[in-house]
């Protein structure tokens, strides 16, 4: 908020500065997404952030989730906010099943959570973010806390004897994975920032053994690179053969 007030500020930014200031918040994609949808709101009448559902989910980017995340948090609106904690947590308490059925939320579900959302929508919100930290601390996925749980003698997944699901949720793979690799190059890149450099860039060598991981297989490091050329995320400079942020 500080470097970027307002969407136009964001949207008139230097892509590197975004993706600098970004670090480690997650893919580092999102923070392209996040320029383009901030010139998109600049765009519209007012320039501001809108509070209607549907118009946040034409906006670059935004899905269900994202849109009635902001609905619920920034604006009061009276909507659930699924994440997969939200919805673990429900199909424990309520269905008795160890985890919530793959895909996105169906209608059923989205239905069923509105109807336990109190009626006044800053409670919605601060009810939205107690189920999130509910699901993330205490009914967590693989060591749920349930002999502590403040809510275990209505939780139907406790009544019955925990029953364990036949296919259970695999996490993510980050450990030797182009996912990994990437993130090295990124951070290569965002260090020589930080650092101050007039014309912050590494050369092709210099990229490749940042994408470079223990045991890789020997294509990984060329492929995560030119990924990263194509995705946005790296610029290449056909003259100087050196490597930067966009």
């Amino acid at each position: 908020m500080m470097l970027w007030p307002t969407p136009a500020d964001l949207a008139a930014a230097d892509t590197s500065a975004v993706l600098v200031e970004w670090k480690t918040l997650g893919y580092p994609s999102r923070a392209l997404r996040l320029k383009e949808c901030a010139a998109a709101i600049s765009a519209r009448p007012g320039g501001q952030v809108p509070a209607d559902i549907e118009a946040l989910m034409s906006l670059p980017g935004i899905g269900p989730y994202t849109a009635s995340a902001v609905a619920s948090f920034q604006f009061h609106a009276r909507v659930p906010v699924l994440d997969t904690n939200v919805r673990r947590v429900f199909a424990r308490v309520l269905d008795g099943q160890e985890f919530a059925s793959r895909g996105a939320p169906t209608k059923g579900e989205i239905a069923r959570a509105t109807h336990f959302l109190p009626e006044d929508g800053a409670a919605c919100a601060r009810w939205n973010v107690a189920i999130m930290e509910f699901g993330a601390i205490t009914c967590t996925q693989r060591r749920p806390h349930c002999d502590s749980c403040p809510i275990r003698s209505a939780c139907q997944w406790a009544h019955l004897g925990f029953p364990r699901a036949e296919t259970r949720p695999k996490g993510q793979e980050w450990k030797g994975t182009d996912r990994q690799a990437r993130g090295r190059v990124l951070a290569a890149l965002r260090l020589l920032h930080e650092d101050g450099q007039a014309h912050p860039s590494m050369t092709q060598a210099e990229a490749l053994t940042a994408a470079t991981l223990p045991g890789a297989p020997p294509d990984q490091a060329a492929r995560v690179v030119d990924g990263l050329v194509r995705d946005g995320l790296l610029r290449h400079d056909p003259e100087t053969l050196r490597y930067s942020l966009p």
